[in-house]
This record gives structure tokens, C-alpha cells and sequence, in this order.
């Protein structure tokens, strides 16, 4: 791979830090979360009361959109170098997460939405299309994405003609897609079922033959529902072509990694929210905190949280540090955390009892908003897609990276250490190594060397070595089966090797986010969190996992209601929050 005149190498260990980026996105981040004010503030027009009640009536937050654009979010979504503040993914996801806190989906309608559209763009966009698109993002615009080709979702086919194409069909499922300014659109133009079935075009709304219908899905968002794009001999300039033709499958897996770990991470952030209203419940007319029968429940929630936020940061990082090797670990991400998150998400509802039936309640409603708009936010097809993604890769990495690649550089997983800027066109349609891997078995093999002090270590040992005897076995029966496309195809056991893999990146996240502390934080620095983690992890891959020591629990425990009574966020920032 070239970008100008280098090669892929030459780019990669040329490129600038992004110096004092950290703490401007931090700044930023606060700033909004000052902006939109106390959310348990009856009064405020952009608390949680009255996102709740437009909710109610099918409708979108207006004001607060307003607000948000005024304040200039849509210069988030765009690269520096076209006059956004996109420098890196992960600093994106720090100023967004005090908009998730509150509404996962105001984040989505607010911009978060244009910017999956709009990676196409940056990623292999020429620069007019940049441009145009910067400028149109900077100006209050919109664009929406119509999916890849599919069953569920339709098709579209593009035909060539002097100067350009005409295009054909349906696409599905395009969250507030009545009120975009312009589409990037998947259309088939080769043979179905090819790697080059597809190509990539970004038309404008309001052009002769595009409309906008009322979609047949059911997901959707409360005031964005999905809509349906219906082209009708469409014509469509060569200059919308984004990339080459026959390249939009290629595109697709490169442009889709931003979204397949920023959207776990401001999950991770929303759902923070739900465990905030479970704990205040279960401390509620209690002087010693926690009822105890909750303790338990919700330091595991809390450690899954932190797992999740591990996953999805590296991921996010690595889209900066190693974007050759990012795309399995921000699928991994994409497919796991919203899992993991709806069953934490049941769990709450035990803990809110009759207070979850307040579906307008500022300080008890929003969990039951979350559970309703994950599978809109993160379908079923989206996990689909990223087991599409991992289970082709997983026999090469398995033969050619694991137990041989070395350790990642220890920045990526310092969430305050600078990175370069991120650069959309270093993104790769495969991976080049596993990174989580080797981290998982350089960390297991420190912490053992030092499990002779016991106590939470030698538990944290034990759990790292379970994980890297999965990862051995993982390894032995993926070298015994057919590689993808060779043979028979067991898709079936493909499915189950790569949620297995996805729980062996959590852990090995975790471990490496754990040992790179720095020790500003004492409860982060600590291994009891990385151990109820771990746990957590061990038992979902359904291995014997010890019952957590009782000073673990005691310490995630004193964590959460420390958290609870700062209005201290539930994630790795641990941000102090308007509350």
C-alpha cells in the first residue's frame, strides 16, 4: 500500500504526535457536559426529563440538537486537515461520551451518524469529495449511509453510462435518513457474492430519482426512525464515485472500523448512566451503602463496564498507533460489548425493581431507553457482520502471529499518552498481526513471575493463565479446521471460535490497560478490578472460574459507591460529571 509517494511503513513511523490533543478533547468534552447542564435538573430543557418526554412523543430533542450544534459538535466529526478537530478516534470519543451519558441516541442524531457515513469520504474520497463533505459537516449538514447490499437491507445496482451511472433499488434501514443532506450509497456493480461486487457513491439529497420512504423495519430511533433510500434511474456523476469501482466491499471493511469501536465505547458510557440509577437504588435509605444482596450483582457489572471500555479504547487507539492491525480488535469490540452490555442491562432491572417502571423518571427511566434502543444502535446484523469480519481472519493469525508477534508499544494502552493522528487512509481491509495476543501472553507472563506475593495477584495470575491456555487451544483447533473458502465451511463452529476469541481480546485488554497505570488513579492501579474482570471473562468461556475474593468485592464495591456519591463516571476516564 502506497499514500503518496511512501509506502505504508515510511507513512506509518513519519507521521506527527498529536501533541496536547489529550487534554484539549478533555477540555472540550467538559465543556459540553457544562453546556447541557444537570440532567436530573427538572428544569432544564436539556436534562434527562425533558429527553425523556420528546422521547414520549416520537420526536427529537430539537432544542438540544440546536444547542449542540451551535456549540459546534459537527467540527468533531471532521479531519484537521479539511478545518475540523478529528485528530484521533479515541479523543473523539472523550468529548462525546458527556452527550452519551445522557442519550446514546442524541449522539447518533446530534453528528455520530455522519461521521460512519462520512468515513467513506475521509478514507478513499478524492479531494473535492473532502471538501465538500467537510464543508457540508461543518455547516449543520447531515449524511446518512445506506448499508452494504444484503437480504435484509435490499440492493441497489448502478449501471455505467457515458459519464457516470444509473442507479436502481432499495436500501433499508437508514436511521433519520429523512433528514440528511446526502447518502453514501453501496450499489452493486459487479457480479453478487464477488469481492468486487460493489462500489461506493456520494449522491446529494434531492436529486431526480432519490427518495426518501418510510422504512419496514421496526428498529429503529424514538424520533429517527429507519427509512428507506429509493432510486429510480438515478443519474449519478463519475465525480460521485468514492474510490474505484468494484472497491466498495474493500472500502466498506476499512471505512467500518471507526464505528465498530467508537459505538461500544459511548455505549459503554450510556450504559454507566443505567448502573448509576441501580446503585442510587440500592443505597437508597441506607447509611453503609450498598444493600448486600446487590453488592455482588453490580461490582460485576462494573467490571464488565471496565472490560468493555478496555476493549473498545484499545481498539480505538490502535486506529491511530497500529492501523494495520485494527480491524479484528474494533470488530471484536462491535461484536462483544453490546452483548455483554444487555445482559448487564437485565441484571439492573432486577436491582430498580417497580423504580424500572418510571419510564419518565429522570433518575431511574433512562435504562429502560437504553434496553429499548441497543438493537437499533448495535442490531443483530452488525454482529453478524463482525463475525464476518474475524472468522476469515482467525486461522492465518492464529498460524502466522500468535505465540510469534511481539508486544504492541506500551502507548497504546497509556489512555493518557499522545499517539499520531489518526489518518483514514492507513486503514486496512485485513489485519497484519494480533497485538492482543501478544499482550495477553507477555502480561500473563509478568504477573506470574511475580504471583509469589499472593493474594489478589496470585489470583490475577491464575485467571491470565487460564486465558492463555484458551488462546492454546483456540490456536490447536483452528489450525484442525478448513480455512475459509478451502472445503466445507462450518459456519457454525466459525461462529463460536470467534465469540471465544472476542472474550480472549477482552482479557487481554484488560490486563494490558491494568499494567499500564500509572498510579494517579489507586483504584485502576489496583488489581481488584482486573481480577472481578477477569473472572467475569474466565466464566463466559465457560471455563471453572474462582468465586471473587471477598477483598475484591469489598474494594470494586467501595469504588462503585465512591463513583456514585462523586458523580464520578462508571468507566476508565472516571470523569466527574454534571450530575
Amino acid at each position: 500500500m502506497t499514500v503518496g509517494a511512501e509506502t505504508f511503513a515510511e507513512h506509518i513511523t513519519r507521521r506527527p504526535a498529536a501533541t496536547g490533543d489529550t487534554a484539549e478533547a478533555t477540555r472540550r468534552g467538559a465543556q459540553l457536559d457544562a453546556l447541557l447542564g444537570d440532567p436530573h435538573a427538572p428544569a432544564n430543557p436539556h436534562g434527562l426529563t425533558n429527553l425523556l418526554a420528546a422521547d414520549a412523543r416520537h420526536r427529537p430533542p430539537g432544542e438540544t440538537e440546536w444547542l449542540l450544534a451551535r456549540a459546534g459538535l459537527g467540527a468533531e466529526f471532521v479531519p484537521v486537515a479539511h478545518g475540523g478537530r478529528l485528530t484521533r478516534v479515541d479523543l473523539l470519543d472523550r468529548v462525546l461520551r458527556p452527550v452519551s451519558r445522557r442519550d446514546v441516541t442524541l449522539g447518533y442524531r446530534s453528528g455520530l451518524g455522519s461521521l460512519l457515513a462520512a468515513c467513506a469520504v475521509w478514507t478513499s474520497g478524492t479531494e473535492q469529495q473532502r471538501a465538500s463533505t467537510a464543508a457540508l459537516l461543518l455547516g449543520g449538514g447531515r449524511i446518512a449511509g445506506a448499508p452494504q447490499n444484503g437480504p435484509a437491507r435490499g440492493e441497489i445496482v448502478a449501471r455505467p453510462t457515458t459519464g457516470g451511472f444509473r442507479l436502481d433499488g432499495r436500501g433499508e434501514g437508514i436511521i433519520d435518513g429523512n433528514r440528511a443532506d446526502a447518502y453514501v450509497v453501496h450499489a452493486r456493480t459487479g457480479p453478487a457474492g464477488t469481492p468486487h461486487s460493489d462500489s461506493v457513491l456520494l449522491l446529494r439529497a434531492g436529486r431526480p430519482g432519490l427518495r426518501i420512504l418510510p422504512g419496514p423495519l421496526a428498529t429503529g430511533l424514538r424520533g429517527a426512525p429507519c427509512r428507506a433510500v429509493e432510486l429510480t434511474d438515478c443519474a449519478a456523476p463519475d465525480r460521485a464515485l468514492i474510490g474505484g469501482v468494484g472497491e466498495g466491499v474493500a472500502l466498506g471493511l476499512r471505512s467500518r472500523q471507526v464505528g465498530d469501536c467508537l459505538v461500544p465505547g459511548l455505549l459503554v458510557t450510556a450504559s454507566g448512566t443505567a448502573l448509576h440509577s441501580a446503585v442510587r437504588a440500592s443505597c437508597e435509605g441506607r447509611s453503609d451503602g450498598i444493600a448486600h444482596r446487590w453488592q455482588g450483582p453490580l461490582a460485576g457489572v462494573f467490571a464488565d463496564l471496565l472490560a468493555c471500555d478496555s476493549l473498545a479504547t484499545v481498539a480505538m487507539r490502535a486506529l491511530s498507533l497500529l492501523p494495520d492491525r485494527a480491524q479484528v480488535p474494533a470488530a471484536a469490540a462491535r461484536y462483544l460489548v453490546p452483548g455483554v452490555l444487555r445482559e448487564n442491562l437485565e441484571q439492573l432491572t432486577s436491582v430498580l425493581g417497580a423504580r424500572g417502571h418510571e419510564r419518565d423518571s429522570a433518575r431511574y427511566g433512562m435504562l429502560g431507553r437504553l434496553m429499548r434502543d441497543l438493537p437499533a444502535v448495535a442490531p443483530a446484523t452488525s454482529a453478524a457482520d463482525c463475525q464476518s469480519v474475524i472468522a476469515p481472519q482467525l486461522r492465518e493469525l492464529a498460524e502466522r502471529s500468535w505465540f510469534a508477534e511481539d508486544m504492541p508499544p506500551p502507548g497504546l494502552f497509556r489512555l493518557c499518552a499522545e499517539l499520531p493522528a489518526f489518518d483514514h487512509r492507513l486503514l486496512t481491509a485485513v489485519n497484519r498481526g494480533d497485538f492482543l495476543a501478544s499482550t495477553l501472553l507477555a502480561s500473563a507472563a509478568r504477573v506470574a513471575s511475580v504471583r509469589g506475593i499472593g493474594g489478589q495477584i496470585g489470583v490475577l495470575s491464575d485467571l491470565a493463565g487460564l486465558c492463555v491456555g484458551e488462546l492454546r487451544e483456540l490456536r490447536e483447533r483452528l489450525l484442525e479446521m478448513p480455512a475459509p473458502g478451502a472445503g466445507e465451511y462450518p459456519v457454525a463452529a466459525w461462529c463460536a471460535l470467534t465469540d471465544r476469541y472476542a472474550l480472549v481480546a477482552a482479557a487481554a485488554a484488560v490486563l494490558g490497560v491494568w499494567e499500564s497505570q500509572d498510579g494517579s488513579d489507586p483504584f485502576l492501579a489496583a488489581p481488584a478490578w482486573a481480577v472481578l474482570a477477569l473472572i467475569r471473562i474466565v466464566g463466559r468461556l465457560g471455563l471453572r472460574a474462582p468465586e471473587p475474593p471477598a477483598d475484591v468485592l469489598e474494594t470494586v464495591r467501595n469504588e462503585l459507591v465512591r463513583r456514585q456519591r462523586g458523580h464520578i463516571s462508571f468507566d476508565l476516564h472516571a470523569a466527574v460529571a454534571t450530575w
